[in-house]
């Protein structure tokens, strides 16, 4: 069990780590809110998806999805276009005159958290792919251990992620940092589609 538990907990910081679409997104909504609670809807919103993610990979999606290659292609093509899309939104989206007036309501919050989270390949195939592929080494209670960890390092690296997010805001606040945080998040989309497009 101690193994099971040490490996999720590994694997699940290495493959949160990086900063991705779904990172960013929680973050800057931590940055944007002038309490921090205003960002919780992105917050549960990306914990929530990613739990739904580990838990169908662990449970055996990951040996239906790795038998159908093709759906690797079409999961990245319409990976690609979300992101492009999504990132030209976001650079042409220009920060208000009050924090107020940019502040996300909750249910647009969670609907774009449950978007980058449920159409971003990357966190699918990652779940999918190396969480699951993954799980397949334990059964029983370890297999339990091991997916319970993968979930509680997704929740407690959210909710931090979004405290950061607060405290940044705080510090540095005003239109030009809000402006870099939308350049910074649709050039990162940018990025991860072109990735896709390689892989």
């Amino acid at each position: 069990m101690k193994a099971a538990v040490l490996h999720g907990l590994l694997l699940a910081f290495g493959l949160i780590l990086p900063l991705g679409v779904q990172n960013t997104f929680v973050f800057t909504q931590g940055a944007l809110h002038r309490r921090w609670v205003g960002a919780l809807p992105s917050v549960l919103m990306a914990a929530v998806c990613d739990t739904l993610l580990i838990t169908a990979a662990v449970s055996g999606l990951s040996v239906v999805v790795l038998a159908a290659p093709w759906f690797k292609g079409v999961l990245s093509w319409v990976g690609v276009a979300f992101l492009l899309y999504m990132g030209w939104a976001t650079w042409r989206t220009e920060p208000a005159a009050e924090n107020a007036a940019e502040e996300w309501p909750p249910r647009r919050q969670a609907a774009f958290a449950a978007s980058v989270s449920l159409l971003n390949p990357h966190a699918i195939l990652d779940t999918v792919g190396v969480i699951g592929t993954s799980s397949l080494a334990y059964s029983g209670a370890p297999r339990l251990g091991f997916a319970v960890t993968c979930v509680a390092v997704s929740w407690l690296w959210f909710f931090g992620l979004a405290a950061a997010g607060h405290l940044l805001g705080l510090a540095a606040g005003g239109l030009t940092m809000r402006r870099w945080l939308n350049r910074i998040s649709a050039v990162i989309m940018w990025g991860v589609a072109l990735q896709l497009l390689f892989l």
